[in-house]
């Protein structure tokens, strides 16, 4: 049997059937689709958003809101959005009036058309609260993927932050009626449950209580509503059904806010449950002379108290008059001429990094070199440049704990005894003084300048004036007085914080009346000081029998 051998075309036959020969393609790249993510905010505190929301917004192409209320979850240190993305309202027309379902799909079906991922945030849970089914259906209907993120009810967190327990023996029966008009048929069950909450809008009250009525609930059956729930802002007013939709009236509030009513025995028990509106700072608004950056940890435990921080920039930051010094640090640093470099300010790490980004270098230039930081704050600015920090003073996170905390130098064990210590025009020489006493030679380099910020809005001196703000708090002479220069004195009836003894002095130099001091120089600490402060405030003023109120609601005749 014999075996014919197969011969491999030759260039000519394999041109000549190049025809029949499938040839590689690159393949067509597809067009961008949109994806909506529906996201829950929750009721109102930015706290209580879920790691997947603050995800989904970081990664978001687009951000869409239900309205302006929104927007206060950005401030939150943990939210951030993509460099370029800014929120837009879609839920409300021009007069203030929120848009129909419909209409916000269309919205929703325009942004996601042009690709991206599209987070339309929703307040509470996005189909428990915000009524977007009929949003996701338009999606479904345009070709556009849609997904949900859950978010906190209002339905069940509002009547907790409000102090209302939902275990009563009769069942609770929940509603959301934020559009349309609430009929019979919908309320039918409302008189057989022991208690009734209801999410709907300040205009529909009247509603509410005629519905609750003409079913069968007596018209002295004890309510409460809360308007504002979960917010800083939250107020609850106790009355009966008869006289609900006065109370609201009485309260004077846009008709499309949001408001729940709860409804039956239970509200009764309220003022012994009542946590969040007994909050030490509830409701104060705190006037915080520093940078949103910069105020992050601060803000954020003055709202744990209940607080709304006011972010007032005192002073501005600006590069160095000359830059040669910092050059030659730089280089220095990059040549090994240094053992350590200390870090005494988020500034700082940021005038060097964009030092470093100017020669084309990154965080890996770092390598061998060891890194001090004044506190975590610093410390999570270079941790998110890729430096961990070797040293961060665990108790005393000033530059007197870090100089506490420092080795001395060890002409054994340090190859080099050179610091370099990038720092603001203004600093003082403390930590210079103190390593250079430890047996280091200090490279003290002016690496920013900071001068006085420009002043605040017109409306922001005319409370800073007037007392509209409850409390001030003071992390630095400086902020004294840059903030006095550029807006004036904080009013008699301000409380005055401040984080130190010489900050203290710095305000009783500018006639400001101290009233307290932190425990230790800490702006966390500093945060905890006022909380103290007006928990025994309002002991006193309770047991003097006396109505508590905010600092701005009782004014003081003058300064000392």
């Amino acid at each position: 049997m014999s075996t014919a051998q197969v011969n491999p075309p030759t260039t000519e036959s394999a041109g000549a059937s190049a025809d029949s020969v499938p040839q590689h393609r690159t393949p067509p790249v597809p067009d961008a689709r949109g994806r909506v993510i529906f996201v829950g905010t929750g009721p109102g505190d930015p706290d209580l958003l879920t790691l997947g929301a603050v995800s989904a917004i970081a990664d978001a192409d687009a951000v869409l809101l239900d309205s302006d209320n929104l927007r206060d979850i950005f401030d939150h240190p943990a939210v951030s959005t993509a460099e370029g993305v800014e929120p837009v309202v879609i839920g409300t027309r021009e007069n203030g009036k929120a848009l129909a379902p419909s209409a916000r799909a269309k919205q929703v079906l325009k942004v996601a058309a042009a690709g991206g991922r599209v987070v339309r945030l929703v307040l509470g849970d996005p189909f428990l609260d915000g009524g977007v089914a009929d949003e996701a259906a338009a999606c479904v209907k345009g070709g556009i993927d849609f997904e949900v993120v859950p978010g906190v009810s209002a339905l069940t967190a509002v009547p907790e932050y409000a102090g209302v327990a939902l275990n009563h023996a009769a069942g609770t029966h929940f509603v959301s009626a934020m559009d349309g008009r609430i009929t019979k048929t919908s309320s039918s069950q409302w008189a057989s449950t022991g208690t009734l909450v209801v999410s709907t809008r300040a205009g529909m009250v009247a509603d509410v209580a005629a519905a609750a009525i003409g079913c069968g609930r007596p018209p002295e059956d004890p309510v409460l509503v809360t308007l504002g729930g979960g917010s800083t802002d939250q107020n609850s007013v106790i009355t009966t059904l008869a006289e609900l939709a006065r109370k609201v009236a009485e309260a004077d509030v846009d008709p499309e806010s949001p408001v729940h009513v709860m409804v039956g025995p239970v509200v009764e028990h309220r003022e012994d449950l009542s946590w969040y509106e007994t909050k030490p700072l509830f409701g104060w608004r705190v006037l915080v002379p520093r940078t949103k950056d910069q105020a992050g940890p601060m803000t954020a435990r003055l709202r744990s108290y209940g607080a709304h921080s006011d972010e007032v920039p005192t002073i501005s930051v600006e590069p160095p008059r000359s830059p040669q010094q910092m050059d030659k640090a730089v280089r220095g640093l990059v040549e090994g001429r240094f053992e350590w470099v200390a870090f005494t300010s988020v500034n700082a790490v940021k005038a060097v990094r964009e030092k470093f980004e100017q020669y084309g270098l990154d965080a890996r230039a770092f390598s061998g070199l060891k890194v001090a930081a004044v506190g975590q704050v610093t410390a999570a600015a270079l941790q998110s440049w890729g430096i961990e920090p070797d040293l961060v003073p665990t108790t005393d996170q000033s530059s007197t704990g870090l100089v506490a905390e420092f080795p001395p130098y060890d002409e054994v064990l340090d190859p080099i005894n050179r610091v370099f210590l990038p720092r603001a025009d203004i600093a003082t020489e403390t930590l210079s003084a103190g390593l250079t006493a430890l047996g280091w030679e200090v490279e003290d380099v002016t690496a920013y300048r900071t001068v006085r910020a420009a002043p605040p809005p017109a409306a922001t001196r005319e409370a800073i004036k007037t007392g509209s703000f409850d409390a001030a708090v003071f992390t630095s002479s400086s902020t004294v007085r840059n903030l006095v220069g550029i807006a004036g004195k904080p009013h008699p009836s301000t409380v005055v914080a401040v984080i130190g003894p010489a900050t203290a002095r710095t305000c009783e130099e500018h006639g400001l009346r101290v009233d307290v001091m932190a425990s230790k120089p800490s702006v966390v600490a500093l945060a905890d000081a006022l909380a103290s402060f007006a928990a025994i405030r309002r002991d006193e003023l309770l047991a003097k029998g006396e109505t508590v109120v905010k600092p701005s609601q009782q004014k003081a005749p003058r300064r000392r």
